[in-house]
């Protein structure tokens, strides 16, 4: 039997062939230059190091980021990679033997990280004249529609090189995200944990399942890393035959949020309805990303399940119904979510509206703020305001980006984006490292097909809405800058086409790698 992360590398393997390729130039020139320099890495340094090798040298980005989705892919990458850790070279074709089934990797990752050790400053960041002269032509394509603005930021100094209506706020759409995922990392730290419980009301047998706000728990198996209904039945099962006790009354608790479950955009594939308890965020398939069917009411259809689920370990229960545990009640077992890095980083990579509204949640309680649409954004705006983010005109009506009612500049996205960079704020790391990248992962993962250079180079979210198309993200130009861009395009008025749209914003983003720009 093939496992999944084997299936995952072998699928992921012809990407890895192609950035290996295409960032084998960039490697041998930067490390070169840089040689006989021994140089402690910056934060900033080494995420510009992990965009510029791509995946093909993914074992120590994904140290750091830790598994992100379902499919074991970057767990694939990170084991397969560290297997090899002491081949290096350059050669990337099949050797002659047999047993081979990927190719070599590019430069070990030790020696290429060692000599990226440089200043960021090795090389002048781009000129602000030379961007203007490349930007701006591919900013005036029309099928962005009539509005266009954008940024490009050095991350390394936090100086704006390129900026048209820098100020001007748009609909951001997904890229909406970023400021969600900020606010979320800021306000409750990286290592933040969601839990479901369950408790027992004393002197009755009435079990009730309260919901947390982790829409990642999973009643499938395998879990992969996720918390699921499985482990937390069989807990709860264990408890409850302690007590001597093996059948009770089933109940659920969605207090934990207030105000409208229903996002505003109303019944939609895109996003279920916003409640605490859920599992695999309400789908009625298998999928675990992008649009599906939902539960007309996720939390009653996760308790179900969970009655299910404590049958199978010795324990039966009535049909389940809506409830609220007391402050009485005695815990019986509980599951947790994995890190919030880890759920910021799958929402960016697969642009997950649920996780999304989850940590708007997340941050809404942190902050004393009424769990609902409104106290979501009054929280959020409060989280970036403390981290200094230029947020004049901005509004945020919900944490995916799906309310159009949504406003901010591409000076604020690249601010975000500096600012996850910024070694004084780690904790904002998951931000960059959990962006699609071009051609491999997430939203990006059949963009740029034509467009090698920028493969496993761009890493950025993201946003589409009838009449709005945006990307932002990094980008490491072809003298080792660490680069944050933001594009911004939209119109009313005469929607564009969404296809040639995202192909003008890619082929934009496209241009900054290649940009020496001086």
């Amino acid at each position: 039997m093939v496992v999944p992360e084997l299936r995952a590398w072998r699928a992921a393997r012809p990407h890895v062939v192609r950035v290996a390729r295409t960032v084998k130039p960039h490697v041998t020139r930067i490390t070169r230059a840089v040689r006989p320099r021994a140089v402690r890495l910056t934060t900033s340094q080494l995420t510009a190091v992990a965009a510029t090798v791509g995946l093909a040298l993914a074992a120590g980005a994904a140290t750091v980021a830790g598994p992100w989705d379902s499919t074991g892919q970057r767990t694939a990458e990170r084991d397969w990679a560290a297997s090899r850790t002491t081949e290096g070279g350059t050669h990337h074709a099949r050797t002659s033997d047999a047993h081979r089934t990927s190719p070599r990797p590019a430069p070990s990752a030790d020696s290429v990280l060692s000599g990226l050790g440089g200043p960021a400053s090795a090389a002048p960041a781009p000129a602000g004249k030379a961007l203007v002269d490349v930007l701006d032509p591919l900013l005036a394509n029309p099928v962005l529609g009539s509005v266009r603005t954008a940024v490009v930021v050095d991350v390394a100094t936090g100086k704006r090189l390129y900026g048209k209506g820098a100020d001007q706020v748009q609909t951001p759409a997904s890229t909406t995200k970023i400021a969600t995922a900020v606010a979320a990392l800021a306000a409750l730290g990286p290592d933040h944990r969601i839990r479901t419980r369950t408790v027992l009301e004393p002197d009755t047998k009435e079990v009730v399942l309260v919901g947390g706000g982790d829409p990642t728990l999973t009643a499938r198996k395998p879990a992969d890393g996720w918390a699921d209904l499985e482990t937390l039945a069989e807990r709860t099962a264990a408890a409850l035959k302690a007590r001597h006790m093996d059948h009770v009354t089933l109940s659920y608790d969605t207090s934990l949020y207030s105000g409208p479950d229903l996002h505003p955009i109303g019944v939609n594939e895109n996003i279920a309805k916003v409640t605490p308890l859920m599992a695999d965020e309400g789908r009625l398939d298998r999928s675990t990303s992008g649009p599906a069917g939902r539960a007309a009411d996720p939390a009653a259809d996760a308790a179900r399940k969970f009655a299910d689920l404590l049958h199978r370990h010795g324990v039966t229960a009535t049909a389940p119904g809506p409830s609220k545990a007391t402050n009485r009640s005695q815990d019986l077992a509980s599951v947790s979510s994995p890190p919030l890095s880890a759920l910021v980083e799958r929402m960016l990579t697969n642009s997950d509206n649920d996780i999304a509204e989850a940590l708007a949640r997340q941050v809404a309680l942190a902050a004393g703020q009424e769990p609902s649409f409104d106290g979501d954004a009054k929280a959020i705006r409060a989280e970036l305001d403390k981290l200094g983010l230029p947020l004049t005109g901005a509004r945020f009506a919900d944490g995916s980006g799906l309310n159009r009612a949504d406003k901010v500049s591409a000076d604020l996205l690249t601010a975000l984006l500096a600012k996850a960079g910024d070694p004084a704020h780690p904790e904002l790391r998951a931000v960059l490292t959990g962006l699609p990248v071009a051609g491999f992962t997430g939203t990006l993962s059949t963009r740029y097909t034509d467009a090698p250079t920028a493969t496993g180079v761009v890493r950025a979210k993201t946003g589409t809405l009838t009449g709005v198309n945006t990307l932002a993200g990094t980008v490491v130009d072809k003298d080792g800058r660490l680069l944050a861009f933001a594009f911004l395009t939209s119109d009313a008025a005469s929607p564009p086409n969404p296809l040639e749209a995202r192909a003008a914003l890619d082929h934009t983003a496209t241009a900054l790698v290649a940009c020496g720009c001086r």
